[in-house]
């Protein structure tokens, strides 16, 4: 009987290590590259600030201040493993059309600190925290403010949107519907079966965020979301079918949103320029929306 109970013990044991080393291995594979940001404002010709965002955790967010001529503010949150000089070739069109503009890198990634993982979730909270901090400066309390996203980062905008009412409207650029899909979708990449491997996979993931993808998901969150909520998505998008798109956009509800379809992959600054017009169009009908009426 001891050797049976050793024996049992020793297998446990071994069992233990095996998915603690599973688990380690599964968060390297998930988790963000860090990509640095290459130059500062005057480098790169802008008039702003480069500023410390105080972020959840007691970390603080990398961002950068292009102030515009107007009241409104366009917060952009950039997608996964990028940061906010990706986001450049939104943010000067949107600074020279009036525009205030306010990028920030996530934590983990660009300039920011470190946290311990990235997630949507985790995203969304840093979207809020430069909301926040927009919010306390001078004459911002209540002035209008657009959440822009691109991919993870879009996502994040409409969980953030979903539980805020002093937004005026949301661009979501490349977002995924769900987040069981794209898990799917790189199980599938990874060659790893989904019963009973992949199944796991997403409930320690779940369990990790600290969050069901049923309650983050954006076919969900965008529903909830107060006000216009405007979705571009490339036809050519090899990351994120252009049907999650479609899919968004049936899920609205009573959300005001548009559909846009347009040729571009999943990155879309090839494709971005033709499409400004539309993009400063909807941005302007949601200033005058959100402009106190006259008495």
């Amino acid at each position: 009987m001891p050797t049976l109970w050793w024996g049992l013990s020793g297998v446990v044991a071994c069992g233990a290590v095996l998915l603690h080393l599973f688990h380690r291995r599964l968060r390297v594979s998930l988790a963000a590259p860090r990509v640095s940001v290459a130059h500062g404002l005057a480098e790169l010709g802008l008039e702003g600030e480069a500023l410390w965002i105080p972020a959840r955790r007691g970390r603080r967010l990398a961002a950068w201040w292009l102030p515009g001529e107007r009241r409104g503010t366009v917060v952009i949150t950039h997608g996964w493993g990028a940061n906010r000089e990706l986001m450049l070739p939104l943010a000067r069109p949107l600074q020279a059309a009036g525009w205030n503009v306010l990028l920030f890198d996530a934590r983990n990634h660009g300039e920011s600190d470190a946290d311990t993982f990235s997630s949507m979730p985790r995203f969304a909270e840093d979207t809020d925290a430069a909301v926040a901090w927009l919010r306390a400066q001078p004459g911002m309390a209540q002035a209008p403010v657009v959440l822009l996203g691109h991919s993870v980062g879009a996502a994040a905008v409409l969980l953030a949107a979903s539980r805020r009412d002093d937004i005026a409207a949301v661009v979501s650029l490349s977002a995924f519907a769900h987040p069981d899909g794209m898990m799917r979708r790189w199980l599938k990449e990874k060659g790893l079966p989904f019963f009973p491997l992949g199944w796991y996979v997403l409930r320690y993931v779940e369990r990790v965020i600290g969050h069901r993808f049923d309650a983050i998901a954006p076919v969900n969150t965008l529903p909830r979301a107060g006000c216009p909520v405007l979705l571009v998505h490339g036809l050519d998008d090899g990351v994120i079918p252009p049907s999650d798109a479609e899919r968004l956009h049936a899920s609205r509800g009573s959300t005001p949103g548009r559909l846009h379809l347009l040729p571009g992959d999943h990155d879309l600054s090839r494709h971005i320029d033709d499409e400004l017009p539309a993009l400063l169009a909807f941005l302007e009908t949601a200033l005058a929306e959100a402009a106190p009426q006259p008495a």
